[in-house]
Order: C-alpha cells, then structure tokens, then sequence
C-alpha cells in the first residue's frame, strides 16, 4: 500500500474500507492480488449493473476496438451514436410510450445534474430549486448546493444560494404531509419563499439510507408541479438503468418526469457516461450553450447498446423481481428477526439494513469490516452511515446472492455474540 500512501491524495476513501489491491474482475466476483476472492454487494456504487466484464457487452466493445473505432469525437456525429440512439429510442423510449430528447453531457452523474439544473433556471426564468432532505445528487458546486449531507457540502462555502429543502417521507417527516406542506409554502404569500424552476427528487434515496418513496407520495408531486408550473426532475443516476425491476424506477408510480438524469449503468460496462432526457419543448439549448470535452465516449455508446440489446434477450427485470423476493424475505426472516431495534428497507436489487438504533454507526462500520474480512465488499449509506446497503449487480447468479447474503447473517451473529 506505499505507493498509494506517498502519491495518492487523502481524499480517497472506499479504498481505506476495503484494504485489498484488486487486480482482476469477472460477474460478481472481485479478485485480489493476495488471492483472495470477494463477493460484490457494492457494483461500482450502482455502476455495474451487468456485472464486471459482462460477456456480451465485452466482446461487442473489443470489436469495436479491434476495428479502429472512433474513440473520441466530442458532439460530432458517429455511427457508434447512432446506434445507441436508435436503441435506446426502441428499447426504452418509444416501447414506454416517452418522449425525450437525449443530451449528452461531461462524463459523470453531477455533470448531467448541473445540466438540468441550468436548463430548468432557463425555462422558467427562475433561479430557485427545491430539494429534498436525504438527498444525494453528486459533488459539484450544483449538485453539492441541493444534496442534504451537510458534512459533503463542509469544503465548498456558499452552495445552497437559491435552494430550498422540503421534506422527504421519511422519520419524523413520515408523521406529516409533506406534500401538503410544500403546498402551503407555495400557497402562502408568507412563507418567505419564492416559487423554483424545478424541483429534483430520487424515487429511492439510496446514499441517503435507501428510503423508498411511496407511490402516492410521486403522484401527488406530480401533480403539484403540474399545479405550479413547476419542472420535475427525476435524479434516477443509481436506482435507473433496472435496479427497481423496470429500466426507470419512476415507472412504479405512472409518472414521467419533465426531466430524468442517468449516469452509472447507462453505459452497461463501467465506463463514463451520463445523460439528461428532456421533454422536446423544453430544449431550448443554443448550440454549445452546454458542452464538455468528454461529452461523447464512444466506448460507452457501445457498451451501453450492447447492455440494452442484453435487456431484450435476457428477461432481465423478470429477474431482478426473483431476486429482490429473496432479498426481501431473507432480511425480515434472518437480519430483523434478530432485533425490533433493526429496520429493513429497499426495493428490486437494492437494500439496507438500518442500524441506527442497534449500535449505530460503530457497529455497522463493524459489520461492513467484518463482512469484508469474510469475502464479501458492502458499503454504508445514510445518515451517520447507520445504514448497511445491499447492492449487487442485477446479474448475480442465485448462488452467489445468497453465499453473500449468508455472510452478512455470519458478520450479524459474529458481532452480537461478541
């Protein structure tokens, strides 16, 4: 590890977790150069959904290496665009009956959020936004100024000019309204707060403790921005891409969103790549008004036409329900059986197992160390990272969920005992 010591910087952080030089990957399996082997519960942070180095999706990008295939060509018009264009107008827009415009921006999820965010404030004329409390949208200066944690937000002063939190359904806030309330603030000429260009929400928030949003709960947004002339954006960078079971986690609800942002698995194969989707009438971009060097990875384009060419042979989402009904039962049956104090919260492929009230932090940091130690990458979420998140490629075989699945049940019982 020396040479990470004396010539990385200190801000790395998932690698003091998990203390291991991993050099090779293949399905859900990470291999270490000690030897070692580790289950993934942790897919690239929802970036991986098909896995490390999916077949299908590898070899489409090898031939595309092996014939000398544009690798950079900034917004320029490429044959590798074209068909993931095409594609994913088939696959996923025009088989959901959607209308989107795709806009192709920097090379990672906080990128396509500054996108919409600015395109919003153009549209409507308005430089406020509301966001939600939990929220997690990325790192820079826009995407940090609607994120909640205020321990991210530390180092950049001055981000949360002109946003505004609302409450998510969550804990105390689940004893109330809160659709209600963002109504009276609207409503009342003396809230003291001015009505926003768009409001930006996750169906699920994951790094805020994976908190499902009731459907109801999306409905009636819809319907106040509807009401308000406000722009709704669906921030689906981790729980898109099937991680709920259909391609958009919105999709539950029988809601579309004016704008919807993707990032991690869009690309299929890990690489960067990120997207912002917008209603036709609201692209009112001038050409280059929004740019960025690496705005067109060609790799990706591939890869990600080969993720959604697997998603029309797979049965992938058929899938993704089977396995989210073991998560499910395994986790209420095993995990929160074993206390009233441990909470089970999730939906499809990603879960958590909140210990806030059986030991906290100290002891899910616990529990992740030792899972670690078993074999087995798993990484904490929420507030004061109390909670223990699930999230496995959505191509784990059943064999490999559930060997994983009874580590986290081995960390559990090793911990209590001692």
């Amino acid at each position: 590890m020396n040479t990470f010591e004396k010539c990385e910087s200190n801000v790395r952080s998932y690698c003091r977790n998990f203390p291991a030089i991993f050099h090779r990957a293949k399905d859900s399996i990470v291999y270490a150069e000690s030897g070692e082997e580790y289950i993934d519960f942790f897919a690239g942070a929802g970036a991986l959904n098909y896995g490390h180095n999916h077949d299908y999706i590898k070899q489409k990008v090898i031939s595309y290496l092996d014939a000398d295939g544009i690798a950079h060509a900034l917004d320029m018009y490429t044959s590798a665009k074209e068909k993931f264009l095409s594609k994913f107008d088939e696959v996923v827009l025009s088989s959901k009956k959607l209308d989107y415009r795709l806009q192709f921006c920097g090379p990672t999820g906080t990128n396509a959020v500054e996108a919409a965010l600015k395109l919003a404030k153009k549209v409507k004329q308005r430089p406020g936004i509301f966001s939600f409390m939990g929220a997690y949208h990325g790192m820079t200066l826009g995407s940090l100024s609607i994120s909640g944690n205020v321990g991210i937000r530390a180092g950049a002063i001055g981000t949360a000019s002109h946003v505004t939190f609302m409450p998510y359904p969550y804990g105390f806030m689940e004893t109330f309204d809160t659709i209600e309330y963002i109504e009276t603030v609207l409503n009342d000429v003396n809230s003291g707060i001015e009505k926003p260009a768009a409001i930006i929400f996750e169906t699920v928030q994951a790094e805020g403790g994976v908190i499902v949003a009731p459907v109801e709960w999306m409905q009636r947004l819809r319907k106040l921005c509807n009401d308000h002339d406000i722009l709704l954006i669906c921030d689906d960078i981790q729980v898109g891409c099937g991680r709920t079971g259909s391609f958009f986690s919105f999709e539950r609800a029988d809601i579309v969103p004016d704008m919807v942002v993707l990032s991690k698995s869009i690309s299929g194969y890990g690489f960067p790549m990120s997207l912002l989707l917008i209603k036709p009438e609201l692209d009112i971009w001038e050409p280059g008004e929004h740019n960025g060097t690496f705005r067109g990875n060609q790799l990706a384009f591939i890869g990600a036409t080969a993720a959604l060419e697997y998603r029309e042979s797979s049965n992938l989402e058929k899938d993704v329900k089977a396995k989210e009904l073991y998560l499910r039962n395994f986790l209420t049956q095993e995990i929160a059986a074993m206390s009233d104090k441990i909470d089970i919260r999730g939906i499809g492929m990603i879960w958590g197992i909140d210990v806030k009230n059986f030991g906290g932090n100290d002891f899910a940091k616990k529990i992740t160390s030792r899972c670690f130690e078993l074999g087995l990458i798993v990484e904490l979420a929420g507030r004061n990272d109390t909670v223990i998140k699930i999230l496995p490629p959505l191509v784990i075989d059943m064999a490999t969920l559930q060997k994983g699945c009874a580590i986290i049940k081995s960390a559990f019982n090793d911990l209590v005992a001692a």
